[in-house]
């Protein structure tokens, strides 16, 4: 089975693939709504280590309300000052915001035609809006889907070299609890994505 995009054919797993990074982008660039919740509640895994953690997170958004997570998103992301955690390819790779792997990732952009949202205040290298963009090359919203070779430039520049370390980092959390099977889930999907690209 595939899907078209743009008359282009898109297969199966590179919409599972689009799916996954649109899903782990959406709900790590901001707290999910009540809606998103109720979409999580439906996820189910087999008994593998991804499986498990699907099925984890579907538990977990049964069992809490928009307001908790949002609570505990703040806590993780925000806080008063920073929160517990820094979801910046800068951060990871220079220990400051805003440095070069940010203007390196804008130069892509500009190359790729993805446009900055003006209404967005985060700097593009937050976690969520590379897996946003990333599921936009997939699929083709910034044209025709990217090949192969396109996509796995734009992963091995700004997502492979800091992803896995954040995935851990946000697993482990002292305040994580909605957020650790996520965290499984994006160091899990980044470790076959890894091994994938690796591999063409």
């Amino acid at each position: 089975m595939s899907v078209k995009a743009n008359e282009i054919t898109i297969s199966a797993e590179d919409e599972m693939r689009a799916n996954l990074y649109a899903l782990i982008g959406n709900v790590l660039f901001k707290s999910p709504s009540k809606d998103i919740l109720n979409d999580l509640k439906s996820l189910e895994g087999d008994d593998t280590d991804m499986g498990n953690a699907f099925k984890a997170l579907s538990k977990l958004a049964a069992s809490t309300d928009e307001a908790t997570v949002l609570e505990e998103y703040n806590a993780l992301f925000i806080g008063m000052g920073r929160g517990e955690l820094l979801p910046y390819g800068s951060y990871y790779l220079t220990g400051f915001l805003n440095e070069k792997p940010l203007a390196k990732l804008r130069n892509s952009m500009r190359e790729l035609g993805i446009e900055r949202n003006e209404a967005v205040k985060e700097p593009e290298d937050h976690i969520g809006s590379l897996f946003e963009m990333m599921a936009g090359l997939i699929i083709g919203r910034y044209g025709t889907p990217a090949n192969m070779e396109t996509q796995r430039e734009f992963y091995t520049q700004h997502i492979e070299p800091w992803a896995v370390h954040f995935f851990k980092d946000l697993e482990a959390a002292q305040l994580s609890k909605f957020y650790q099977p996520v965290g499984a889930i994006g160091r899990l999907f980044i470790e076959i994505e890894t091994n994938a690209y690796s591999m063409e």
